[in-house]
């Protein structure tokens, strides 16, 4: 079954054909540095992250980009406010790029405890002011944009096309919809590809209309398609972007006559306990001080347990149910031999592995993919009360595979492979729950082994003393 990716330009699923066959260039839209990473932003990363692995698992060599915005990007997501990294420095007594250094590394360590690899290249905004005054001055030449008391605005009057991406119709976007108008625009709906630098403005940059800076929706184009082409394969965001950062992106790239992204994908919000986060009103989890009280993985495996284009939750019971699904396959996955020996058939688990590919190229669905993995634990912990130690052995070199290869959560748990430590451990209690019992305590012993069965382990008495298994 061939990929199938949701195009938000098209509105519909489309089998994914790279431009390059065996190669795919992804570029998605990354972090303004200038706070702490917090739970949403980890969604679009791990997505994308498992995105990379199934298609390098499929023979693809992956180009994946993700910028980084260090200026531009305005405190009201537009054309006016003050840059909010320039805001932040003021705050923190520090240098803008102190900012951006300060939360650009914070943003990675947090996705490296998450599993999300690397990317390829990590272009930031400051590193392309030449390439971004070079495109405005293109759709200048083409009459798509004007500039006006030495800022450059995007014609959106010009372009038909406008709101092809966003389904939004560019007659109905009418003064006051998303900003204040400012002045020296032409057309309200018009978007800064350059701004005048007010005499206070630390961030600023010589060009020909005088000192400024870039606007955001330009920086990315411009990266983009420096290190992927004029056209290229996959521009992902959140859904958030989709107006009016991507829907710009796309107007000035094919202005410039670049063909631009031929598949958009956008993930959906997380909320926080049922209510859009919103770092204005404090409704947001910064992922250092969640890491304090949550295995990563755990976070990691919560995001995968939705589709990524429906809304997910971040809440306690949520998290919590996510947390004991994951604990249930990692208690299973220890109690499978690492080998069997020989004699486990090739084909064991082939069916599983057919389904879980289905799932993943039916548009990532990793919910789907997950269930699958549920059921592979069920049936190899049959497999292997029953003595048929093979099966269970290749149902371990499967979570190898596809848990922790393709969905890139750890399987072993944060302390590793514990068996050794988890048999010591539970030896212990089994003695005291014996000790209890010569005693006549049998309200200890029964309580020792109901806390043993709360963490999936069932304790069975035998006339050669108690034996205790993994019960997932």
């Amino acid at each position: 079954m061939p990929l199938t990716l949701y195009n938000s330009l098209s509105r519909s699923l489309e089998q994914f054909e790279p431009l390059v066959p065996g190669r795919a260039g992804i570029y998605v839209c990354g972090p303004t540095v200038y706070s702490e990473p917090h739970v949403g932003h980890a969604r679009g990363p791990v997505v994308f992250d498992v995105l990379r692995r199934w298609l390098e698992r499929q023979g693809f060599t992956v180009r994946y980009v993700v910028n980084i915005t260090d200026v531009g990007h305005l405190t009201d997501d537009a054309d006016d406010g003050e840059d909010k990294l320039a805001k932040r420095a003021q705050l923190e007594r520090l240098e803008p790029m102190e900012v951006a250094e300060k939360y650009f590394w914070a943003y990675f360590d947090a996705m490296d405890r998450l599993g999300v690899r690397r990317p390829n290249i990590v272009p930031r905004a400051t590193g392309h002011v030449t390439e971004q005054i070079a495109l405005t001055e293109t759709l200048l030449e083409r009459g798509l944009a004007y500039e006006s008391n030495g800022s450059v605005y995007f014609d959106v009057s010009g372009w038909d096309d406008y709101g092809q991406l966003s389904g939004r119709d560019p007659s109905e976007l009418v003064e006051g919809t998303r900003v204040e108008v400012r002045s020296d625009k032409r057309d309200p709906r018009d978007f800064a590809l350059w701004k005048r630098a007010d005499p206070e403005h630390i961030m600023r940059w010589p060009s020909p209309w005088g000192e400024g800076f870039p606007g955001w929706h330009v920086e990315c184009s411009v990266m983009s398609t420096k290190y992927l082409g004029d056209e290229f394969d996959i521009h992902g965001g959140g859904l958030d972007l989709v107006f009016p950062h991507h829907e710009c992106e796309l107007a000035q790239a094919r202005g410039a006559g670049k063909p631009f992204a031929r598949y958009w994908l956008h993930w959906n919000m997380l909320t926080l306990s049922g209510e859009k986060m919103s770092k204005s009103k404090g409704h947001v989890v910064d992922l250092a001080s969640l890491f304090e009280l949550v295995d990563p993985m755990v976070l990691r495996f919560h995001l995968l347990r939705s589709h990524y284009r429906s809304l997910s939750d971040f809440a306690d019971e949520a998290v919590q149910a996510s947390a004991a699904g994951l604990r249930r396959l990692r208690s299973a996955y220890a109690s499978w031999p690492a080998t069997a020996g020989a004699g486990t058939p090739a084909e064991a688990w082939s069916e599983a592995r057919a389904r879980f590919a289905a799932a993943m190229d039916a548009d990532l669905n990793t919910p789907e993919a997950i269930a699958v993995l549920f059921d592979v634990a069920r049936d190899a912990n049959k497999a292997r009360d029953a003595g048929d130690f093979g099966c269970a052995a290749a149902a371990r070199a499967l979570f190898d595979e596809l848990l922790a290869g393709v969905l890139g959560v750890d399987v072993a748990g944060p302390g590793g492979d514990d068996s050794e430590l988890l048999e010591s451990v539970v030896g212990l209690l089994l003695e005291q729950r014996e000790e209890a019992r010569r005693r006549r305590d049998f309200a200890a012993a029964d309580a020792i082994r109901e806390r043993l069965a709360e963490l999936d382990l069932s304790v069975e008495d035998t006339p050669e003393g108690p034996r205790w298994r993994r019960s997932v």
